[in-house]
């Protein structure tokens, strides 16, 4: 990460997008938590803004946050059919839980951010656990077979790579 100080806009943008999502979420819209909502977005926005805006060019910006956008909305899908084959596996006595650490190696992935995001995504995941991370190697528990090989398809690398990128 670069020790530069991000452009006052990025700070804005950063708050705009928090406390939009703040409302959403908290279903509260008294004058108190209103103003509590404010306090924490921009404490918040102070403290993480070159996390949000992460070595994008402001003419690519509104493309990644629309690819992130979308990314959100893939990976909600992914963690709820992995919370049906967690429980399945669970509950059924005929499946067998297997554990194993694996070591994926994600190559498209450059940076910080986009590693992080990627590690994020796999522990959210039912089923896996990120363990450690090495350059570009995922060190990641695995509740049985079918959860590695899921995450050896690619696909989350994928569309990690493809906000990122």
């Amino acid at each position: 990460m670069s020790s530069a100080k991000p452009p006052f806009s990025r700070y804005i943008a950063t708050f705009f997008w928090l406390f939009l999502f703040w409302l959403f979420l908290s279903g509260h819209y008294d004058v108190f938590h209103i103003a509590l909502g404010v306090l924490c977005c921009l404490g918040i926005a102070y403290t993480s803004t070159d996390l949000l805006f992460v070595d994008s060019p402001d003419k690519k910006r509104p493309m990644v946050l629309l690819q992130f956008f979308i990314y959100t909305f893939w990976l909600l899908y992914q963690i709820i059919i992995a919370n049906l084959q967690v429980a399945a596996l669970v509950l059924s006595p005929k499946l067998k839980i297997d554990p194993r650490i694996i070591i994926y190696r994600a190559d498209r992935l450059h940076g910080d951010v986009a590693k992080t995001t990627f590690g994020n995504s796999i522990t959210l995941t039912p089923g896996t656990v990120t363990l450690d991370i090495r350059d570009h190697d995922f060190h990641v528990h695995s509740l049985a077979p079918k959860f590695a090989s899921d995450l050896n398809s690619g696909d989350m690398e994928a569309w990690v790579a493809r906000v990122y990128h």
